[in-house]
């Protein structure tokens, strides 16, 4: 029961009490008897409004109460006419208003929020308490090439690229530069922050491969252009004279002639070698921009693979095309770059076979745009060496220069076309090129 419903059963129980004891004593006093119940009429009426302005004040406290309760911060207590209670309902308005101001900042702060984490793009990805995906902007969404709806309520291992299992060892406080696809490379950073008193993990995700590449072209350029300037002096000045020392190989003993003649012989042909080595690299800096005409892909494609038809025999190479004819033209390709890309790829997929294996040739659409993807049996490319597959003049081979997939690498990113290499246990190794 209630203190209201107390107090009303009190005041009616003691005015019965009282009547009836009137009653018994006064009964043969009638005056008296309608005197005295009159006045405990009056003094339950009195009784009854007393309460009422008692209560008053309390049912508004109640009813901000309520309000409180159910986070309403627009009502406020008008003032009940009695000193005492006016003072608290004055505190409870003003807390009210300070609640309200506070809740319509944090409720902007918070849109604004969403609408920096939706615009940035740097990935950020957060996680509740039990370190599952809270929260996933588009960037990341992006980045990882999951969905939101795949990862949130889901540990970091839901990332089946090696990126999922570098984030969850990442330290707090720590940053590294991870691969993803292709060329692809990003910057990871965990950091936290504190949710109801409690640390919460979030990762900031930042690609960082478009920068990275620029740099190490710009590195590279400058010194493959002083390399160049330097050995082109000196090879033209040593070739002079050389080729002018052989005018006096009539003046030698007819014993030491050809022994001289051999000598020069070997040194001119060393350094047009050495020239022509440098010229290799240079190629690579001083490789046009991309001249772009209508091409049919398919009949470019046909036409690699017969050049290179010959030497897949030869090592007992099964090479296959797989064409698709409704997807062959693509309006904005340089034939002749293109060309030395696939001849590149499809050369680095024969010396990866060896021998005795199979080279898929593969040509289709779809909604991303023509996609060229060339398909080997060999061993695969083990982790550490996929990280380091693209970087500039990294080969894997004996005496390689890793000039070809350099060259590779600068001729699809002039074109703005996505590449990637994925090499996974138990199934052939891909080089797939997204022509758009």
């Amino acid at each position: 029961m209630t203190l209201r419903r107390k107090f009303i059963v009190y005041l009616l129980v003691l005015h019965a009490i009282f009547a009836l004891s009137l009653v018994v004593l006064l009964w043969n006093d009638r005056v008296w008897l309608i005197g005295v119940e009159l006045y405990l009429v009056a003094s339950a009426f009195f009784a009854f409004r007393l309460f009422r302005g008692l209560f008053r004040p309390l049912d508004l406290l109640v009813a901000g109460a309520d309000a409180l309760n159910e986070k309403d911060f627009t009502t406020r207590l008008r003032s009940s006419g009695q000193p005492e209670m006016d003072t608290l309902i004055t505190v409870y308005n003003r807390m009210i208003d300070s609640l309200r101001e506070e809740r319509l900042t944090l409720q902007e702060q918070h849109y604004f929020l969403q609408k920096v984490m939706a615009a940035s793009p740097s990935g950020i990805l957060t996680l509740d308490f039990d370190g599952n995906i809270s929260m996933v902007n588009p960037s990341a969404e992006q980045l990882v090439q999951l969905d939101a709806k795949e990862l949130v309520g889901r540990p970091l291992s839901v990332i089946t690229s090696p990126l999922g299992d570098s984030l969850a060892e990442l330290q707090k406080g720590s940053s590294v530069v991870l691969p993803l696809r292709g060329i692809r490379r990003v910057k990871c950073t965990r950091s936290e922050f504190l949710d109801s008193g409690f640390p919460r993990t979030f990762y900031l995700l930042e690609e960082l491969t478009e920068e990275l590449r620029q740099s190490e072209k710009a590195a590279y350029e400058k010194l493959i252009r002083m390399m160049s300037h330097e050995v082109n002096n000196s090879i033209g000045a040593a070739n002079s004279l050389l080729h002018s020392s052989l005018h006096y190989k009539d003046q030698l003993k007819a014993a030491d002639r050809d022994d001289f003649v051999t000598a020069i012989g070997v040194a001119i042909s060393r350094t047009e070698h050495l020239n022509a080595f440098m010229k290799s690299f240079a190629d690579i800096v001083r490789l046009p921009h991309p001249v772009r005409q209508p091409t049919d892909v398919k009949e470019l494609l046909d036409r690699i693979c017969s050049l290179m038809k010959a030497e897949c025999e030869k090592r007992n190479i099964v090479l296959e095309r797989r064409l698709d004819s409704n997807n062959g033209s693509v309006t904005a390709i340089d034939a002749h770059q293109m060309e030395q890309v696939f001849v590149n790829i499809l050369q680095n997929a024969i010396d990866a076979v060896g021998g005795d294996g199979r080279i898929v040739v593969r040509l289709s659409g779809g909604e991303r745009g023509t996609v060229v993807m060339i398909e080997d049996s060999g061993p695969g490319i083990s982790p550490d060496v996929r990280q380091m597959i693209f970087t500039p003049f990294f080969s894997t081979k004996e005496n390689g220069q890793g000039i070809g997939l350099t060259l590779v690498q600068e001729i699809l990113s002039q074109h703005g076309f996505e590449y990637s290499l994925e090499s996974r246990p138990g199934e052939m190794t891909k080089f797939i090129v997204n022509l758009g």
